[in-house]
């Protein structure tokens, strides 16, 4: 079928947004932040598995999905534990994922629901829609129509016309539109967005966006209604980026407040107690921060009278005062 560009607005909200997570993606990457530690980026992964499953009523807690994932028994529903193995296996494979093939869509979707659902891994060959209390929410395009549509969708992914923050949201909105699946739809939304994301911002496969989306979820299928209601994605792209400057702005929070001065000279405290230190050992324990920052450190270390020096250039020691 020919490529149609999905229906969207653009607002002064998605642009202030756009411009705001602009700013932060270039402060992250300048603080090395898409480069996190393994322990960082696991228990990112442990969030946005756990976050992503409870929004579709999975009943295990964080604690019980970190069990999983360290491969140690957890005591839960046989369904819920499969659902989070199967997250487990499939978020491990984003690197080798392509947004754009429907091969890799059918395959990853076998992945999430494999001994959940007889059809995983394959399009819906029957209607479906959402119901909320007695009325029917949305009613999902024809199956016959689920092919041609996420083909179309595809397309999409590939138009370098788009912003990729702003194409991951409207994928995001279109997919559960179509909902191309009999189950599992939301969650492969979910994952979707953010492998369009990590095309061109490696950062985001470590920021847990589903984990704000669970703490708004009325919010989030509000505005999946709106958009239904509207007939183009607007309100949920300005709800996704909404999200996705919060998760961006509490990495760089969190790190702003592990990551400051006081605390790397604590860290540097604890580690070399009656020693001499290089500026060369000091940057082993602050393995994020540039040369550069490791002198300024040092410097006001040795001018708040904190640590002493001797020597000079590449032959400088440092060592704590008062040890």
């Amino acid at each position: 079928m020919n490529y149609q560009k999905p229906q969207y607005q653009i607002t002064g909200l998605i642009l202030k947004l756009i411009q705001e997570i602009s700013q932060k993606i270039g402060e992250a990457n300048t603080l090395n932040l898409d480069k996190p530690t393994t322990q960082l980026r696991k228990n990112n992964r442990i969030k946005s598995i756990f976050s992503s499953l409870s929004i579709e009523g999975n009943s295990l807690s964080l604690d019980q999905v970190t069990s999983i994932l360290n491969n140690k028994r957890v005591l839960g529903p046989e369904s819920d534990i499969i659902e989070v193995k199967n997250a487990i296996e499939v978020y491990d494979q984003l690197n080798s994922l392509n947004p754009a093939k429907k091969s890799d869509l059918l395959k990853a979707h076998k992945i999430l629901m494999k001994n959940l659902i007889k059809n995983a891994g394959e399009f819906r060959n029957r209607s479906v829609g959402m119901v909320k209390g007695n009325k029917i929410e949305h009613m999902a395009p024809p199956s016959q129509l689920v092919p041609g549509q996420i083909s179309n969708l595809l397309k999409y992914t590939k138009d370098k016309n788009e912003l990729t923050l702003i194409k991951s949201c409207v994928f995001h909105y279109e997919f559960e539109f179509i909902h191309p699946f009999t189950d599992g739809n939301g969650r492969m939304g979910r994952l979707w967005q953010t492998l369009i994301l990590i095309q061109e911002f490696p950062i985001f496969e470590f920021i847990p966006i589903e984990h704000l989306i669970k703490n708004k979820q009325k919010e989030y299928y509000n505005v999946l209604s709106i958009s239904d209601k509207h007939g183009h994605s607007t309100s949920f792209i300005e709800y996704m980026l909404d999200r996705l400057n919060e998760a961006i702005a509490d990495l760089l929070n969190i790190t702003n407040i592990k990551d400051s001065f006081e605390s790397r000279i604590i860290k540097a405290q604890e580690n070399f107690h009656n020693l001499e230190f290089s500026r060369i050992d000091y940057m082993k324990i602050h393995k994020t921060i540039s040369s550069a920052k490791a002198s300024r450190d040092l410097k006001k270390a040795v001018e708040l009278m904190l640590i002493s020096k001797k020597g000079d250039k590449r032959t400088t020691k440092y060592r704590f005062e008062n040890n």
